[in-house]
């Protein structure tokens, strides 16, 4: 199923001034229409849940405590804006309940913290992404960028600092303004790899945040301005801000819910996770806030203004759940 986002999903200004977003700072008029119980027999429950990690995925995460909290308002449900690494940090510490994530959690980094601390955990994927890549909106010189050209401009010691050096362009004598995600987001690792070849290799002379916000103010602000960051991040700033189309080899792409699911929009679609700690799934609190995330998994993504998954997925990370819950128990 394809969908196209229609509504716009949280003031994220409000997570720049706090560590952890609550609930209580995103909206509180979305619709309860086809919620399910959150829990089998609709009890009330109370307790907390724990999120952090991606900002590409926290307003994902961020919308489904918000619904979420319309059925059990009892529980207080946090989700934090730390990067990737920053939440797998935390959570193979043992401080959170859920790590979002816009990338697999690294074998040979995160996991063995997790397993030294004895943190076993399950994936779940919960969205596909269209990493975009964005340029001021008064740039009009260019439409689609090649992934050569995205290489040479971001790889490492590139010496590229105005657009009339991009290699294979006509474009004017006007400086490159770069931005981009900070070496602590899985967007980062996730860029460099599909981009320059190899994972976290880039030239380190651009402005880096985790924090999305700060990357479209960047692009926003210079009319030379080149940046990149989630899909969901272009679709709410579309106003501000250009997606420029990516040929990888076979014409001009531009980045979609469709192109994104068909992967067709290569090689910067992606998928994106939450990582949930096994013992977490013994509360019941967690259990419920899992169980509402997949079984309103599409109303999340729409009002988040994320790309869903197809139905049959969706099914396949429920029963995951299910799985992971009686193992837990």
């Amino acid at each position: 199923m394809q969908l196209r986002p229609t509504t716009k999903f949280f003031l994220l200004g409000c997570a720049a001034l706090c560590l952890a977003v609550t609930v209580g700072c995103g909206r509180d008029d979305a619709s309860g229409d086809g919620a399910a119980a959150a829990t089998p027999t609709g009890e009330q429950l109370s307790g907390k849940v724990q999120a952090d990690g991606s900002s590409t995925v926290g307003p994902l995460t961020t919308s489904a405590a918000e619904l979420f909290r319309e059925e059990q308002p009892g529980v207080n449900a946090t989700v934090g804006i730390s990067g990737t690494g920053g939440g797998f940090e935390r959570f193979c510490a043992g401080e959170t309940d859920i790590s979002n994530a816009s990338r697999p959690i690294k074998p040979d980094e995160e996991a063995p913290l997790c397993k030294k601390e004895g943190i076993d955990y399950t994936e779940f994927q919960v969205a596909v992404d269209a990493l975009t890549v964005v340029v001021n909106s008064e740039n009009d010189w260019i439409d689609c960028i090649t992934t050569d050209q995205l290489k040479a401009i971001w790889e490492p010691g590139s010496k590229i600092k105005n657009w009339k050096d991009v290699p294979n362009g006509d474009y004017p004598d006007q400086e490159l303004a770069l931005a981009g995600a900070g070496t602590d987001s899985g967007t980062f690792d996730y860029f460099t790899d599909a981009i320059n070849g190899e994972e976290g290799a880039s030239r380190s002379d651009y402005t880096a945040s985790e924090d999305d916000n700060v990357v479209v103010q960047a692009v926003e602000g210079d009319k030379g301005g080149l940046g990149y960051f989630g899909y969901t991040y272009f679709e709410e700033n579309q106003d501000r801000l250009r997606a420029l189309e990516i040929d990888s080899g076979d014409g001009c792409v531009a980045p979609s819910a469709e192109t994104a699911q068909s992967g067709e929009y290569t090689p910067l679609s992606r998928p994106l996770f939450v990582y949930v700690k096994n013992e977490s799934l013994q509360r019941p609190e967690v259990q419920a806030f899992m169980r509402f995330y997949f079984d309103n998994l599409d109303r999340i993504a729409e009002q988040a203004q994320f790309i869903s998954m197809p139905e049959d997925e969706i099914a396949a990370q429920q029963d995951k759940l299910e799985q992971a819950i009686s193992a837990a128990a």
